[in-house]
């Protein structure tokens, strides 16, 4: 047993939260843009001009990778539709699993029917031989369930 309670052949997950993607590369492009400001060796107009484009060529990179990513989330969307479409199918495994349950449970009917054909037959003989020991002089029998 090690330190903490825990036996040294457990599994311990760790889930680490980290900030990266699309908040780092903002986060980096402001403080660039900040640095810029302060080192540029031209006027006014001329920083703003180069901001703006700098903004714009940040603003299209941001939304290359936006469309980038909702392109790999469509298509993984699309091919689990069809892995699932492909697993309910006629050919699918799920089709072959209720192919064959249905047949188990058409075989368990017959045979329940089978079992409870003979328990009434059972049952019927056993109710004749009741009343012909409690009737022992008329020898035939009236049973109407036959």
């Amino acid at each position: 047993m090690r330190q903490g309670g825990m036996e040294d052949n457990e599994r311990v997950i760790v889930v680490e939260r980290g900030s990266t993607g699309i908040g780092a590369f903002v986060l980096g492009a402001a403080i660039g843009v900040g640095l810029a400001l302060l080192v540029a060796p031209q006027s006014g107009a001329a920083t703003r001009r180069d901001l703006r484009r700098r903004a714009r060529r940040i603003r299209d990179g941001v939304g290359d990778a936006v469309a980038d990513g909702l392109d790999r989330a469509r298509d993984m969307v699309e091919e689990g539709a069809v892995r699932v479409r492909d697993a309910i199918g006629e050919n699918g495994l799920v089709g072959k699993a209720m192919e064959a349950g249905r047949a188990a449970a058409d075989e368990a009917r017959a045979e329940m029917q089978e079992h409870l054909g003979q328990t009434k037959a059972a049952y019927r003989a056993g109710a004749r031989v009741a009343r012909a020991s409690r009737h022992p002089r008329s020898g035939t029998s009236t049973d109407s369930t036959d």
